[in-house]
């Protein structure tokens, strides 16, 4: 008997990188803030000035950045800001657009999105109360695996199995 060479959802590359995503949201949005106010004291430091955050704020300001830490750190920074506003984006438009939509979205963002985490499935499943009438923890489960895939689909553009079985063959 021939064994299928598809891999179990868990196992697939973009349903990995998307719930490693995800699990990391919360410390990428903590890490952001803490870095953007570590950014703002140093330039303050550094040129008496209260921009910080940008570097065109801070080219506006009339400081030299080029070649400096600070630029770097701000670069750094602007490039990670700039991944969340793309998940957040991706977040928003399958909330917005697919069927279950606003569903899914509960469901990531008790699981991982909220600035608190929550320490139980039992408590995830009673915050959804306040949207959707009450879930089994099994639903629950299928629900946030669905979300996962589904906004896999929207961040890294690969929604028809067709494509993604090519790019298998293809290495990618």
């Amino acid at each position: 008997m021939a064994r299928s060479t598809k891999k179990a959802p868990e196992e697939h590359p973009f349903y990995h990188d998307t719930w490693k995503l995800l699990k990391n949201y919360r410390d990428v949005a903590w890490n952001l803030e803490i870095a953007d106010l570590d950014l703002q004291a140093e330039v303050r430091a550094e040129y008496g000035t209260a921009e910080g955050g940008s570097l065109a704020a801070l080219t506006e300001a009339g400081a030299d950045l080029h070649g400096t830490r600070i630029e770097s750190f701000a670069r750094s920074l602007e490039r990670s800001r700039r991944m969340m506003q793309l998940l957040d984006t991706a977040i928003q438009l399958m909330r917005r657009r697919h069927k279950k939509g606003e569903l899914y979205y509960w469901v990531l963002y008790y699981t991982y999105l909220s600035p608190q985490a929550y320490g139980s499935y039992h408590e995830i499943l009673h915050a959804l109360e306040a949207h959707f009438p009450p879930m089994s923890r099994r639903t629950y489960y299928t629900h946030r695996e669905e979300a996962i895939h589904t906004l896999s689909s929207v961040l890294w553009g690969y929604t028809s199995r067709e494509c993604a079985e090519e790019l298998e063959r293809l290495g990618l």
